[in-house]
């Protein structure tokens, strides 16, 4: 192993580790629900009331989402729940031991005026607070800049942990800084077997969610109704529409409030599904062995988190559309494309996809699911064909990393006051 390998290979599973984690539900409203659970726990009695208030982006996300085993869409339910129900200690998982009784329970709690949401003036693109209440008795818990990290804790006004996000030591440890995306294709293709197999659980969790979506019962449905659609004769049976449809499917059952976890990525699970569902489609397709699976899973993840960590943790860019860039590397790795396809692939999504909006999390992101996995699988077959979107077109540049750099500048700079608008335009529906 090279000295530059020595430094990077910790680094990338450190990543794996941190971004690649089961999820149940949406993670912005899941966020929340993990402050009402944590405060909940600091009361230690049973909240009869709660006050919250989110981040602008936060509120953005957590609108129109399903929260799981509740039916019912929006922060105040997973407020309530999470404040009645949930697991402090289980963190993307709070809400997977909900009884029937607590949901009826915060069902009661929103009917009778007894939650109150608002836009915290704050900073923190990620923020989520909740401040339960037992009569005069009250506890409060803030999250900030990612989906677990607290940063406040108080109990009846005494302050019993305060980390100030100028002080807070940051929530992901590693660093990708000097990575390339031909190192993380180096690493997803030679390191140990042992050093990510646990990355084969991403396969698992998604493929049940897939199986579940495509019962017709979540959300828009689109997995089922394509899959019908090719009963039907209006669409060919293939591999880009297995691709569709399993993928699809997938997000259609997490964002409809399935109760099975998502293995998410850089905090979201639809990015998690698009990281690893094509990539399974694929693999069964070509009958990859377990290694090739897990190999190809790594490169998607990794290439995934590589390019989010160039992004804002949320903003008014889909990073849906990046993760299935990851999904188009393992796609192109499993086809025997090697590294050359891989950029290409990734250049011409980035020429693709660059301009997808991110309207919050609702059912209607399995329409951005899929549209995101058919480019990722269009985009390879076109580097397997040796064609790309060059670097003399738009944003997309000659070099790889030049290009996702483009893409961060992009969502970072470029889509500020696109953010502002689309929020705006949402709270103007309620």
């Amino acid at each position: 192993m090279s000295e530059r390998e020595m430094s990077l290979w910790p680094e990338f599973v450190k990543a794996l580790k941190q971004e690649v984690v089961p999820a149940l539900g949406c993670t912005e409203p899941i966020s929340l629900a993990l402050a009402a659970a944590l405060a909940a726990r600091e009361l230690g009695k049973t909240p009869e009331r709660i006050d919250a208030w989110v981040s602008a982006n936060l509120m953005k996300n957590g609108m129109g989402v399903t929260v799981p085993g509740t039916g019912t869409v929006g922060l105040p339910i997973a407020a309530a729940v999470g404040a009645l129900g949930g697991d402090p200690d289980a963190k993307l998982e709070v809400l997977k031991n909900l009884t029937v009784d607590q949901v009826a329970a915060g069902k009661q709690m929103l009917a009778d005026g007894k939650v109150k949401l608002g836009v915290a003036a704050v900073p923190n693109i990620l923020y989520a607070e909740a401040c339960v209440w037992h009569g005069d008795e009250c506890a409060r818990v803030a999250i900030a800049d990612a989906h677990t990290n607290v940063i406040r804790v108080e109990r009846n006004g005494e302050v019993l942990l305060k980390r100030e996000a100028a002080d807070a030591k940051p929530v992901e440890n590693y660093d990708l800084g000097d990575a390339t995306a031909r190192d993380v294709y180096d690493f997803a293709t030679r390191a140990p077997l042992e050093m990510i197999d646990f990355i084969h659980d991403a396969a698992v969790l998604n493929s049940a969610l897939a199986d579940e979506g495509m019962s017709g019962k979540y959300g828009l449905h689109i997995g089922a109704t394509l899959q019908r659609q090719i009963e039907a004769g209006l669409l060919s049976e293939g591999l880009l529409s297995r691709i569709l449809t399993r993928t699809t499917a997938a997000s259609d059952a997490r964002m409809g409030g399935a109760t099975l976890p998502a293995m998410s990525n850089s905090g979201s699970g639809n990015q998690g599904i698009a990281a690893t569902m094509p990539v399974v489609v694929v693999a069964e397709h070509v009958k990859a062995d377990r290694e090739t699976l897990i190999r190809a899973l790594a490169l998607s993840h990794l290439i995934a988190v590589y390019i989010h960590t160039r992004l804002p943790k949320l903003s008014a860019l889909c990073a849906v559309t990046t993760a299935s860039m990851g999904a188009a590397a393992g796609m192109a790795q499993l086809l025997n494309g090697g590294y050359q396809a891989v950029s290409m692939a990734i250049s011409s999504m980035i020429g693709d996809l660059a301009g997808m909006i991110c309207d919050g999390a609702s059912n209607s992101c399995a329409m951005k699911v899929s549209t995101s996995a058919g480019s990722g699988y269009k985009a390879v077959l076109m580097a397997l064909d040796g064609t790309r979107v060059t670097g003399n077109e738009g944003i997309v540049a000659h070099d790889v990393d030049v290009s996702i750099a483009n893409l961060g500048k992009l969502a970072t700079q470029g889509m500020a006051q696109t953010d502002t608008q689309i929020l705006q335009i949402m709270m103007d529906k309620r």
